[in-house]
Parts: structure tokens; C-alpha cells; sequence
């Protein structure tokens, strides 16, 4: 059984194998394998779907909105938060336009889903890895008291 306090790792997980999905999803596409694209794509919406869950439930529920303090040296402290709020910033703009991205696809208008692929895919990788990135710093590098 997953206990509130192991949701922290498993939403690492969760990022990481959203990151591998995007990679062979884009590879797969460049191969012209468009069913394992379109799979691949579509896992990643629904693993960042789970992310998002159990994100929002660890924070809202788990530790009823209080922050996860950070522990690090000041100048580690402030990378740290260089990190989080740029992830944060773009995770706001990647979830509707990954959802905008595989509508675009779903439907067929490729020209479209194409030209905003481009720019979907490196910020969802940005989020994805940074959000790996975020929990290594913040619980296995500096772990909260």
C-alpha cells in the first residue's frame, strides 16, 4: 500500500516515465511509426494526468497546503528555486497545450498539431525533467527535517 509520505517519489516516477514516453513518442514520429506515436503520446497525457492527481492530493490533503520547506545551503536554495518556479511557470502553460496538441492530432489537422508540437514537446520535457529534478533537491539531496 502507497502511504501519503512515498507520494513524493512516486510523482518522480510518474514524471520520469512521462519523460521516456515523450522521447520514444518523438522518436517513434520521426520513424514514421505514427500508432506507436500516437500510444506513446497518449500514455504520456495519461501518466501526467496521474502526476497531477496525486501531485495535487499530496499537497492538498497529505500535507494540507503547507509547503515543503527546502533545506539546502542558501545558494543551493536559490537555484533550487530558480528551478521550481520556471517548472511551475511551464507546467501551467504545458497541460492545456499538450491536451490542445493531442486534440490536434486525434482530429487530424497535422499541419496544426505539427507546428505546435514544436513547441509543446520541449516545454513538457522541460516540466517532466524538472520535476525529477525538483524532487531529487528537495527530498533525497536536502531532505526536509
Amino acid at each position: 500500500m502507497i502511504e501519503g509520505s512515498d507520494l513524493p517519489a512516486v510523482n518522480a516516477s510518474l514524471n520520469s516515465a512521462a519523460t521516456l514516453l515523450l522521447l520514444v513518442g518523438y522518436a517513434a514520429i520521426r520513424r514514421r511509426m505514427v500508432r506507436l506515436h500516437v500510444g506513446c503520446m497518449l500514455a504520456a497525457l495519461g501518466v501526467s494526468a496521474l502526476f497531477l492527481a496525486s501531485y495535487l492530493w499530496y499537497h492538498f490533503v497529505v500535507r494540507a497546503g503547507e509547503p515543503t520547506p527546502f533545506s539546502g545551503p542558501p545558494l543551493v536554495r536559490t537555484l533550487y528555486l530558480a528551478i521550481l518556479l520556471s517548472h511551475t511557470l511551464l507546467a501551467m502553460v504545458a497541460a492545456p497545450l499538450a491536451i490542445y496538441t493531442a486534440i490536434l492530432g486525434l482530429t487530424g489537422r497535422w499541419q496544426r498539431h505539427v507546428r505546435v508540437a514544436r513547441w509543446t514537446l520541449p516545454i513538457w520535457l522541460y516540466v517532466s525533467v524538472t520535476g525529477v529534478v525538483v524532487y531529487w533537491m528537495l527530498y533525497r539531496l536536502y531532505p526536509p527535517n
